[in-house]
């Protein structure tokens, strides 16, 4: 996942979107009745759990591009048929192509040990046998881009800056700054290779992956990332002298590979054509098995639909499911989505994506026009009995929806409590067990409310701010 959330900002939120009692009135009681109903569904509902954990062990981890993620579509395919999708489809495109084959790192020398690292996506290979090289320690990306002209010519470059802990997951912006530019700051000053600690909040000896900067399948140098306290390790071990580092790694790559979003739909009533779009993405790092990042999100949203689907009266518009391809690598399904779709997204009314773990959703956040903010506090009305405050109306929505957002479609973000997320992300410990039951099903429930409401209403959450609102 690649998500930067903003701040946390209650005060400014009621300011701009009071949830009171005469804004919920825009909302019809048989329609708020339906939402509650399909609430108390997803509480009870096992559809996105069993759907969950039929993906992450059927499955396993789902690298872009690779077979494994080739078999997740069919999978996909097979499951949502069996949940009585109607229409359920793969739209395919490519990408670069990039995979691990092996990958070590040791202290050489007078304090001789191994280091816990993992290859970054996009890292090169090193010679066979590996690099060995003095290790350069630097506290930030910045201080490396700073560096003068060949000063790190034949070293290796060391990034040690820490992530901080959020709910929010806001430290996660910073943080990753050095994964994604570490190889091409480093190569610019002459490095042979660069390491990072670990873009997590853990402290056990688990590496995080990720993906760096690059054009084409491959970045400039080999890169990895260092788990927490081996990255502690090495650090100390500066503090008493000169160190040298031994990192091999090894890799495959292809400029181009087979990739596909998978898409299923509740056909609408209306015939204006209008979509609300619900997604997750279907790929995941190969470390793990994906299952807070993403398999849960997709869970959530096709369990959400399923509720959805099986009312006996469905709403006005199209519910679309969009289970994306290659997020990880650099959000290949977004943009391919957004190039495919972009004569009809004046007709997507409105996208949310899941994408940041099972914790409960605590928070919801709009991205609508300002003429629109009363429907952002009804909504926030109808889901405010499964513990979710109301948030501001800055949201820019999850990675693979953000190129809708950017293209004028409103977006929701309901927001998880991302406060051990980072300690799982991208690491092999993001499994199936980490999973809390109850706090999945909140999320089932908030979604299928939400995309009941924006499914059902003819609201226009493009709404520009009336000249009278203006002057309030």
């Amino acid at each position: 996942m690649l998500r930067t959330l903003t701040p946390f900002a209650l005060a400014a939120f009621v300011t701009v979107m009071p949830a009171t009692a005469d804004k919920a009135d825009v909302l019809d009681p048989d329609i708020r009745a339906q939402a509650e109903a399909l609430m108390k569904a997803g509480l009870k509902d096992d559809v996105g759990l069993e759907f969950t954990e039929s993906l992450t062990t059927e499955i396993g981890p789902r690298l872009a591009g690779s077979d494994a993620e080739w078999r997740a579509r069919q999978w996909a395919m097979i499951k949502l048929k069996d949940l009585n999708f109607q229409q359920a489809y793969i739209e395919d495109f490519s990408l670069p192509y990039w995979e691990r084959v092996s990958e070590s790192a040791s202290v050489v020398g007078p304090n001789p040990q191994n280091l816990l690292i993992t290859a970054l996506g996009g890292s090169k290979s090193t010679p066979r046998g590996g690099v060995e090289a003095e290790i350069v320690r630097f506290t930030s990306l910045a201080d490396l881009k700073a560096a003068p002209a060949d000063s790190l010519t034949g070293k290796i470059a060391f990034i040690d800056e820490r992530m901080v802990r959020s709910q929010d997951g806001s430290g996660y912006g910073a943080a990753v700054a050095k994964r994604g530019g570490c190889a091409e700051a480093a190569a610019a000053v002459g490095a042979v290779a660069c390491l990072i600690r670990s873009v997590g909040t853990q402290q056990h000896r688990m590496p995080h992956t990720g993906g760096m900067m690059r054009k084409g399948a491959l970045g400039a140098l080999p890169a990895a990332a260092l788990s927490p306290p081996d990255a502690d390790q090495l650090a100390r071990l500066l503090e008493r002298g000169s160190v040298t580092v031994n990192l091999d790694i090894q890799v495959k790559s292809a400029e181009s590979a087979a990739s596909g979003n998978v898409i299923a739909e509740v056909a609408g009533t209306g015939s204006e054509g209008e979509i609300v779009l619900i997604g997750c993405h279907l790929d995941s790092w190969d470390l793990g098995t994906g299952a807070i990042d993403d398999a849960a999100g997709c869970g959530i949203v096709v369990a959400a639909a399923n509720l959805i689907q099986k009312l006996p009266q469905k709403p006005r518009r199209t519910i679309r499911v969009v289970l994306y391809g290659s997020e990880e690598v650099g959000l290949f399904g977004g943009r391919a989505y957004a190039t495919a779709h972009a004569d009809e997204l004046d007709k997507h009314v409105l996208a949310a994506e899941s994408d940041f773990g099972a914790g409960r959703i605590w928070r919801l956040t709009s991205g609508f026009g300002d003429g629109a903010l009363d429907y952002a506090a009804a909504m926030q009305s109808v889901v405010a009995p499964l513990g979710i405050i109301p948030g501001d109306n800055s949201a820019r929505g999850g990675p693979d929806i953000m190129a809708l957002h950017a293209s004028g479609v409103p977006v929701l973000e309901p927001d998880q409590d991302g406060t051990d997320y980072f300690d799982l992300h991208h690491t092999p410990d993001d499994t199936f067990d980490k999973i809390e039951p109850d706090a999945f099903r909140q999320n089932v429930a908030a979604y299928a409310a939400l995309t009941y409401l924006a499914a059902a209403t003819d609201w226009d959450f493009r709404k520009a701010a009336s000249p009278e609102t203006d002057d309030q």
